[in-house]
């Protein structure tokens, strides 16, 4: 079975030149070790030492050299747009506020399909638009907080 080597970022490679590709959701898509079949039959091992956040268009190179395109998955997602930066900004916060996973893209925001989440941000003056797409949320960092002692 061949072993992913290393991980070529979206757009810093020639994704025609994949050898297979496999569909995996953001979730699977967070990953330290897995063995993953693409769809033409090629199976591999991911196997690192830290988990890693695999992006819609990264490209796993194989130990054989080959590289295996990753596709996001589409998910039924919300695509929220607002009035202008300082709406934005405070849809932003409050999705930041419930620890909700959201994805930048261009001027808008993406979540993840949540009816109380989409009343809020309606209730909030947000537009709304459902899609369904790849996600690529923002990777997490380390943070500390409490909310009251």
């Amino acid at each position: 079975m061949h072993r992913v080597t290393t991980i070529r970022p979206a757009g810093d490679w020639d994704a025609a030149s994949a050898t297979d590709r496999v569909v995996l959701d953001a979730g699977d898509r967070q990953r330290r070790r897995i063995v993953l079949t693409g769809e033409k039959g090629s199976e591999f091992l991911l196997d690192f030492e830290k988990p890693v956040a695999l992006r819609d268009g990264d490209g796993l190179v194989l130990d054989d050299g080959s590289v295996v395109l990753v596709a996001g998955a589409p998910e039924p997602l919300i695509e929220i747009s607002a009035h202008g930066p300082l709406d934005f900004a405070r849809l932003a916060w409050h999705l930041g506020n419930r620890h909700t996973e959201v994805q930048i893209a261009g001027d808008k925001i993406r979540i993840r399909r949540d009816h109380v989440l989409e009343d809020m941000l309606r209730g909030l003056g947000a537009h709304l638009h459902a899609l369904d797409a790849p996600f690529d949320p923002e990777p997490s960092g380390p943070h500390e907080h409490s909310h009251g002692a």
